[in-house]
């Protein structure tokens, strides 16, 4: 099928929104997707803090957005925005890292008051990105996400519904590209 790359922006190692990807992740893999995690936290600081487009790092993960059909990206909700983490790696991406990709943005958040940023806040900044396709996102209140002791998680049944939905319209979305050709 499709290769995806799976981006969590959350600076946190013990993340609910990089836990959630993981499980989307899953049902991907599960769809016979190649599934490539990409925690930006684990990238070294030093390279994002201060532009350094040149580190292998840096080299690496923007060879893995080229070589993606599709990517996840998610992130918390910080003062209604995405994190500055993401941020600093979406700044060093080409202007066009994004072109011909199918897009699926999530956002995980502890009010309501937030649910706009995905719209408001990261989907303009993907869009100017290139893809050929931005699947509707999803925003997932934090308490609905509960962590469980092995470090899954358990989503409220009416989130797991609608998280579900949007992923297999992503993943729907990945099935029916159809490779551009050049013209002869």
């Amino acid at each position: 099928m499709a290769t995806v790359l799976s981006v969590s922006g959350s600076p946190s190692p013990t993340s609910r929104t990089a836990r959630l990807l993981r499980d989307l992740d899953a049902r991907l893999t599960a769809q016979g997707h190649e599934v490539i995690p990409l925690d930006v936290r684990a990238l070294p600081a030093e390279a994002l803090l201060h532009a350094d487009f040149s580190h292998p790092a840096i080299v690496e993960a923007t060879a893995l957005f080229e070589q993606a059909d599709g990517v996840v990206i998610g992130t918390p909700v910080y003062k209604a925005a995405y994190s500055g983490l993401l941020k600093s790696l979406l700044d060093l991406l080409p202007q066009y890292a994004l072109n011909g990709k199918t897009v699926l943005p999530l956002a995980t958040g502890g009010t309501t008051a937030h649910v706009l940023a995905i719209d408001y806040a990261l989907r303009p900044v993907l869009a100017s990105m290139g893809p050929a396709h931005i699947t509707p996102g999803w925003f997932v209140l934090d308490k609905h996400i509960e962590v469980r002791q092995d470090g899954s998680i358990l989503v409220e049944p009416g989130t797991r519904e609608a998280l579900d939905q949007v992923t297999d319209q992503f993943s729907a979305a990945l099935s029916e590209r159809r490779p551009l050709t050049a013209a002869a």
